[in-house]
């Protein structure tokens, strides 16, 4: 039953990311400088980026349950800290390199930053509870 494992922490992560993005949408869309129309609604409401977010939260359960596997981390206490330690000591760094190179806001890192670090720490314990 790994797969639906796999599935319920995507979905968790998934599911988390569209509170904190809804939460923080008009902070989000000030720092990272996306077009909107009137409303204050993306101009290009495509639904490319969801089903990518998606794709991508399947992707990370996934290669994050191969990675407990191997290691071992069969605990909801080393679940978390393992999906906190992914999430704030690789996935942070990286985004505040990309961030950094260019020149974006300090309000877009914590917002995408924070995202990753809570979404893996969500995603690790989802994992260690099956």
């Amino acid at each position: 039953m790994e797969v639906i494992n796999i599935v319920v922490a995507a979905a968790a992560a998934y599911a988390f990311g569209a509170l904190w993005y809804m939460t923080l949408a008009k902070k989000w869309v000030a720092a990272s400088g996306v077009a909107c129309d009137a409303d204050g609604r993306p101009s290009n409401p495509s639904k490319a980026p969801f089903v990518i977010s998606a794709v991508a939260m399947l992707v990370v359960s996934g290669m994050m349950r191969h990675m407990f596997g191997r290691a071992g981390i069969d605990t909801l206490g080393s679940g978390l800290v393992a999906g906190f330690g992914l999430g704030a000591f690789i996935a942070l760094p990286w985004i505040m390199t990309n961030y950094a190179y260019a020149d974006r806001p300090k309000d877009l890192f914590w917002i995408d930053g924070g995202f990753a670090v809570i979404g893996c720490t969500i995603m690790g314990t989802v994992l260690a509870l099956f």
